[in-house]
């Protein structure tokens, strides 16, 4: 194994990370709308690899994708490749007023990387016949829709981003917006209720519409089937059978990330504000979770081998429904990276942004965090392209 350490004690190395410390608090007291001047990285990356011949990732690319951090977009970023041989990096800040060097064990949030989690326990009641993925939401969950839905919406619908559902209530669809509203709670039924309200937005299955309320539905299907909590079916059917000690789902209203972590931030009005703190109630089944860079890898792996959903209800994950330009099938989204195909899940919340991808037979794997300052802009398609697009250069 080749190791590299980038990660100094040495004054001139304390002397960079404050530096670029000191940059970013001023930018937190001053609000300037300008980027911080950064004179150097606070720390080079910390990387780690082990290669398989000329099949081994392109540690140089995925070295580069991680040099400047922190910087005006990304205060930390995590990155596990895996598949045939692997690499992992970190780097960047955990707290940008004390400048310490980012946590590769970090929790953080994982935004609709939770989609995954759900569709695989929906998918695991189908195989053990307590759903029908043709059944509709009408018959299990009765009273849920209105009149106005004439047409069933199936499970499968759902799944997919067909249903014709028209999104549901928020507290902001920005974070500029929603940060004043961040301890309020707004629950899943709220959620479902304010979209129905709306009535349908196409008939079901005709259209592929990404959306969380789509999952948010989901969450409230796995809790009437298994008379149980959401969180605790995640817990017992994926988290512990694959030894995902360090995800879970905050209770209702609980604003922090229990455990190690990097700190979130946000550009709001002009000023880098800290946006860790914040209730993620109302995103429930569709973007709750959190989790580390090696669970996540522990769930991809297991996913595409079969030990999480068996066949052939796996192969509604990788299976494209028949409508206009489709990208997703149960959850997961079809991408070609590199001339790869790739199957994947990204999410952000607040000051977090986070993905996982691998190409089906598990040749190449991806799992990545970054602490975006747009996580919820532009910066979580700049993260995917700056952290992932490497991971599968060969």
């Amino acid at each position: 194994m080749r190791r590299t350490r980038g990660t100094s004690t040495s004054s001139r190395t304390r002397r960079r990370t404050a530096l670029v410390a000191a940059g970013l608090v001023a930018a937190l007291a001053a609000g300037s709308a300008a980027a911080p001047a950064f004179a150097a990285p606070a720390s080079a990356p910390h990387a780690s690899a082990s290669a398989k011949g000329t099949y081994g990732p392109d540690a140089e690319a995925l070295a580069a994708a991680l040099a400047g951090l922190p910087d005006h977009d990304i205060t930390a970023a995590l990155v596990r490749v895996g598949g045939h041989g692997n690499w992992r990096g970190t780097a960047g800040v955990r707290d940008v007023r004390t400048g310490a060097p980012a946590l590769e064990n970090a929790r953080f949030r994982a935004g609709s990387v939770t989609k995954v989690v759900t569709a695989a326990i929906v998918l695991q009641l189908a195989a053990e016949g307590r759903i029908d993925l043709d059944g509709s939401v009408q018959r299990y969950l009765p009273g849920l829709l209105t009149e106005d839905f004439k047409e069933p919406i199936t499970v499968r619908q759902l799944l997919n981003y067909t249903s014709g559902l028209k999104p549901g209530a928020s507290l902001g669809d920005t974070v500029e917006a929603g940060y004043p509203h961040r301890f309020e709670t707004l629950t899943p039924q709220q959620v479902v209720a304010a979209s129905v309200a709306q009535g349908p937005a196409y008939s079901p299955g005709t259209r592929q519409t990404y959306g969380n309320i789509h999952y948010t539905v989901l969450g409230l299907l796995i809790e009437k089937v298994t008379g149980d909590s959401y969180a605790h079916q995640a817990q017992v059917r994926i988290f512990r059978p694959l030894g995902m000690r360090h995800s879970s789902f905050p209770a209702a209203g609980d604003t922090g990330i229990h455990g190690p972590h990097n700190r979130g931030y946000d550009w709001i009005d002009g000023k880098l504000v800290d946006v860790t703190e914040w209730n993620m109630t109302d995103r429930f089944a569709a973007g709750d979770l959190i989790s580390t860079t090696a669970d996540l890898e522990r769930f991809l792996v297991g996913l595409f081998r079969g030990r999480v959903v068996p066949e052939p209800q796996l192969r509604e994950m990788f299976t494209l429904p028949d409508v206009p330009d489709p990208h997703y099938g149960a959850a997961l989204e079809r991408i070609e990276v590199n001339g790869k195909v790739v199957w994947g899940k990204g999410g952000s919340r607040p000051g977090y942004t986070a993905g996982i991808a691998a190409t089906r037979d598990l040749s190449r794997t991806l799992v990545y965090s970054a602490n975006s300052t747009d996580a919820k802009g532009d910066g979580q398609q700049a993260a995917a392209q700056r952290l992932a697009f490497p991971a599968f250069n060969r």
